[in-house]
Formats: structure tokens, C-alpha cells, sequence
């Protein structure tokens, strides 16, 4: 899957990521999260800026969007929704890989649920190939009563615990009538930026030595 996502040939790579990402090939971002998150939802709200009644997720689907607002507009991503039932889940690492940035939706309404939905964000931080992948948390259903704020969700999920080096950002959302969404996608877009420019900075600085 990961093998036609071209981040630039090693001659060229530093060349390709001193320009905009936005010149580049799409940037890759997987969307993950429990089952009945609001994953889908929130995918086809960005894709078409409409509410599409969707199904749980057998597999995955898989849209180009572009942004709207902000730094990201005109910015293509390539975001694969994964399903979110637990006999599913292990598949989550074969789209991680090599992947810019992970949104990982939960449904903030749910408390019994968020000590289950930390277990999984967490192990897929913690994947070898994940290593300060930037993360947005959608903190989704904002529109139903008991729905957690932003800090709530980020303490809960142990987001603070992670260390500096860890970019995250927490974006209340509503994917049903798209609340939040553009926010969160710029959002993660400056984090994927960031996360590029770092990487550049570091690997001149390891020549040098």
C-alpha cells in the first residue's frame, strides 16, 4: 500500500521538502479510532461538505480531500478511514506506515469507552513506525449532551504524558454538520510541517558531525 506514496527520491529529497507540501504528492494521513466514532462521518463531511448516512466500516475507505481554509488551502491529503471494531484494529499498523499524520476520532459522549480508546491510541503511538507521527484527537459529538471538552479528552487520553517531543493537537468537532473539522485539518497540516522541517533540521545538523 505504502509502496506508490513517493516522498521524493533520494537525491532530490531535501530539495522536494524545502518546497510547499502542497506542491508535493498528496500528504497521507490515516484516520483512526473505535468503532462508532464518528470516523466516516467526519471523512465524507471534509470529501463533500455534506452528511452522508454511513455504515460501520468492514476494511477501509479511502478519499482524496483538499483544504479549504487557512496554510493547508489547496493542500491534497490522502486519508484512509479505517474501521474501528476490535477484530480490525490490528490491521491499523499496515496504514501507519510511513504515514505523515494520524486524526484519531473519539466520541466524546462516551465515557465507558475512553479508557479503551486511550489502549489503542496509545499502542499506536507507541509503533516503532509511528515515532512522532503528529496526531490530531477529534474530540467528536459535540452536539450531544455530556460530550467532553478538548482538555478533558486530551487529559483522559494521557496526551500530556507523551513528552515535547510528541505533536499532538485536540480539536472539538461535530462531524455531522462539520464543526471543527476544517480547524483540526489545519491544524494538523502546521504539525506536519513542523514534523518536515524538523527532520530537515536534524538530518543537516547529523551530516555535520
Amino acid at each position: 500500500m505504502g509502496g506508490s506514496m513517493s516522498k521524493g527520491g533520494s537525491g532530490k529529497g531535501v530539495s522536494l521538502l524545502e518546497a510547499l507540501p502542497s506542491l508535493n504528492a498528496p500528504l497521507h494521513v490515516v484516520m483512526l479510532g473505535l468503532d462508532s466514532a464518528g470516523k466516516t462521518t467526519a471523512l465524507y463531511r471534509l470529501k463533500f461538505d455534506q452528511y452522508l448516512n454511513t455504515v460501520p466500516t468492514i476494511g477501509f475507505n479511502c478519499e482524496k480531500i483538499k483544504g479549504t481554509s487557512g496554510k493547508c488551502k489547496g493542500t491534497s491529503f490522502l486519508v484512509w478511514d479505517v474501521g474501528g471494531q476490535e477484530k480490525l484494529r490490528p490491521l491499523w499498523r499496515s496504514y501507519t506506515r510511513c504515514t505523515d499524520g494520524i486524526v484519531f476520532v473519539v466520541d466524546a459522549t462516551d465515557s465507558e469507552r475512553m479508557d479503551e480508546a486511550k489502549m489503542e491510541l496509545m499502542r499506536t503511538i507507541r509503533a516503532p513506525e509511528n515515532h512522532h507521527v503528529p496526531i490530531l484527537v477529534l474530540a467528536n459529538k459535540q452536539d450531544l449532551p455530556g460530550a467532553k471538552d478538548a482538555a478533558t479528552v486530551e487529559k483522559i487520553l494521557g496526551l500530556r504524558d507523551l513528552g515535547p517531543s510528541q505533536l499532538f493537537h485536540v480539536q472539538p468537532s461535530c462531524a455531522i454538520i462539520g464543526d471543527g473539522l476544517e480547524d483540526g485539518l489545519e491544524s494538523l497540516y502546521e504539525m506536519i510541517c513542523k514534523k518536515k522541517k524538523l527532520s530537515r533540521n536534524n538530518s543537516k545538523s547529523s551530516k555535520k558531525r
